[in-house]
């Protein structure tokens, strides 16, 4: 079966969000390593690396993985934001890497205007600085995350991702997670198996089902192709259950990490309320 877990904060100390993800019954993680909205994050201590990695130690085989920043955009054309994006990329890395983290997923980036071919350029050179910059040293694999197409988001399109990822000089430290969501607004439709099924031939011929390493399970409020990026609860969105029980219960993806990004309280209602379905999705199999 896939481990299927959620995206839990990390208020209070990295090292909470395993209890989060325990407490709702999930078996796979996703967190930020940092404050997401500032651009500036003090360096990780001692402390802070041990009482991680001793809770991830009471639930060794749980797979984790850290989402990139929303601040960095590496398709941009301004110098200035494009040097900072590249250097958080490499702070991020750092932090995975201290953590133990072996995925780290990022958005590719906003072309802003220039076009998308310029973009993809642009997306490639900082990719390839971000990966310099973090030294052999660094294993953590980047995941490039399929995106709606809002605006002048680039990755909607499985053939940006690929053409990202065969110019990049290190294609071997990259990698895909694929969102339900962003899919479904960019056009690629799973609601039917024989929808289903010409996505995700699309997805092996352009990419390769090899790259794709994380999934993130979130319905759309908006409808197929609407370029609009807006999360919904499991089975109440224009996915619906069928698509998800499509996903779900593909024997390619059996051990798959697949975790939730959608909105939810502070008493992590939602979080189980969303796997307690999902699970008995699997359970038609």
């Amino acid at each position: 079966m896939p481990l299927l877990g959620a995206h839990e904060s990390t208020a209070g100390g990295l090292h909470l969000a395993f209890v989060r993800i325990i407490s709702v019954g999930g078996q796979a993680l996703q967190i930020f390593t940092r404050n997401q909205r500032q651009w500036q994050v003090p360096p990780l201590t001692a402390e802070e690396i041990s009482r991680f990695r001793g809770q991830w130690a009471e639930s060794p085989d749980m797979p984790v993985a850290s989402h990139a920043s929303y601040l960095i955009n590496l398709g941009s054309g301004d110098g200035a934001q494009a040097e900072k994006s590249v250097q958080a990329v490499v702070e991020e890395l750092r932090r995975c890497d201290l953590l133990g983290i072996p995925w780290l997923v990022i958005h590719p980036g906003s072309h802003g205007g220039d076009g998308v071919e310029v973009g993809l350029v642009r997306v490639v050179k900082n990719l390839d600085a971000a990966l310099a910059a973090a030294g052999k040293e660094s294993t953590v694999k980047i995941l490039l995350e399929t995106t709606a197409g809002q605006g002048n988001a680039l990755g909607s399109r499985f053939e940006e991702l690929a053409w990202i990822i065969d110019n990049a000089r290190r294609p071997d430290r990259l990698g895909v997670c694929l969102d339900t969501c962003h899919i479904f607004a960019g056009g690629y439709d799973i609601r039917t198996p024989e929808t289903y099924t010409r996505t995700m031939a699309d997805f092996d011929r352009t990419i390769g089902l090899e790259r794709l390493l994380f999934i993130h399970l979130n319905d759309s409020k908006k409808d197929l192709g609407s370029r609009v990026d807006r999360h919904e609860h499991i089975g109440r969105g224009r996915i619906g259950r069928a698509g998800f029980g499509l996903l779900l219960n593909d024997p390619r993806f059996a051990r798959m990490p697949m975790t939730l990004e959608t909105p939810k309280g502070d008493d992590l209602a939602e979080d189980r309320k969303n796997l307690l379905l999902l699970q008995t999705l699997l359970a038609r199999r």
